[in-house]
């Protein structure tokens, strides 16, 4: 059945209708201002009341929440999982592994791509590590990680049935360059994280995206601007920040928007199993996690992953850069879809996936819309 979403503040990802609506099915069929408006036999109305609609997020790295990890390779589980992300306003997901052993590697790709042949949410794999540096391991268990091999890359991207749309890595470790030309030519974005790459490492790479910017990664130092100044200093790379507030400091967060700008940079959870649930004892690629104050933490003191929501990012992304509502759509949902060729993501215009989320005022999520399926969130 056509539905209608009528007298919201439209956030299209190009521009904004003051007061506007949106005729859908699984696909939008038109956007306009009010006053354009024609009601259609049949047709169910959802007032928006002067709420704000956006595109629907867009997480390209995330673990896991609610109790489920894709670690676990469970489908059933990852399939919840996927369908409590929709709470959250998000749309389209990648799931994220980690570095752990070749045989549980194995086991989330498979349990992953049997969720996503019945579960269009999941719109690619974010394969993290193993292929990283242990210089900065970071919350990735070090006796996992392995060199670069295409081989083993291609032998993955099969099995998780040509799922794989990014991949982070340490480019200055192993045979890089054979494995960059497999990722480039299966359509894989290669991205440099958990890498104690120098600048002109980067530079010699074919990187085009960073993993959680500042974390884990070379920093920015004034003789040496490595990882973070590369990601910073390149205007076609994109990059990823984790914006719950402790992964980096707000000011930093700022620093990157006003030298980056809105159009390369991606909103981020990165978060794990202990998301959406009580604080306390949890776990991490099979290391044990301590959840306190909303950060998840190893027994060293590490940072393991987050416990942010959506909601929560999209709101600190606000506050920490003074960016505008439009350019924290760019953020959390337009650059992906451009990033990753998800031609009909990204957006609020006929011919789209009916991917949206209504807000109040405060950021909270009221609706979520997934191809067309109204999920009441509160």
């Amino acid at each position: 059945m056509t539905k209608a979403i009528v007298n919201a503040e439209i956030y299209t990802g190009t521009g904004k209708i003051a007061s506007g609506y949106v005729r859908f099915d699984e696909e939008i069929e038109a956007v306009g201002p009010m006053e354009e408006y024609l009601p259609q036999e049949g047709e169910e109305t959802i007032e928006a009341d002067g709420r704000m609609l956006v595109p629907g997020f867009i997480d390209v790295h995330s673990h896991g929440g609610y109790g489920y990890d894709n670690m676990d390779g469970d489908p059933e589980k990852i399939n919840d999982m996927v369908n409590r992300m929709l709470e959250e306003g998000i749309t389209s997901y990648f799931a994220t592994t980690m570095t752990q052993s070749y045989e549980n590697i194995e086991k989330a790709l498979s349990g992953i791509r049997q969720a996503a042949e019945t579960n269009p949410v999941i719109q690619g794999i974010h394969l993290e590590g193993p292929f990283i540096s242990p210089v900065f391991k970071g919350a990735q268990p070090e006796k996992y990680i392995h060199t670069p091999d295409a081989e083993t890359m291609r032998k993955w991207n099969e099995l998780s049935g040509g799922r794989i749309k990014l991949v982070t890595y340490a480019p200055e470790t192993g045979e890089a360059k054979a494995f960059e030309e497999y990722c480039k030519e299966a359509g894989i974005v290669l991205s440099a994280g958990h890498t104690n790459a120098t600048r002109e490492e980067m530079k010699q790479s074919q990187a085009t995206h960073i993993t959680h910017l500042y974390n884990a990664q070379r920093g920015l130092h004034h003789r040496e601007p490595g990882v973070t100044g590369h990601g910073l200093l390149e205007a076609g790379v994109y990059v990823e920040m984790i914006v719950d507030g402790f992964h980096i400091t707000p000011d930093m967060v700022r620093l990157a928007y006003l030298v980056k700008g809105a159009d390369r940079i991606e909103v981020i959870t990165d978060a794990m199993r202990a998301k959406g649930i009580p604080e306390g004892e949890s776990e991490l690629g099979g290391q044990k996690v301590i959840v306190k104050d909303k950060q998840a933490r190893l027994k060293n003191g590490s940072l393991a992953g987050s416990v942010l929501t959506y909601p929560d990012a999209v709101r600190n992304i606000l506050n920490f850069t003074g960016c505008t509502t439009e350019e924290a759509v760019k953020m959390t949902s337009v650059n992906q879809a451009r990033e990753f060729g998800l031609e009909k993501k990204g957006g609020i215009a006929p011919g789209k996936d009916a991917d949206m989320v209504l807000l109040d005022k405060e950021l909270n999520v009221k609706r979520t819309i997934s191809y067309g399926r109204v999920i009441n969130v509160s």
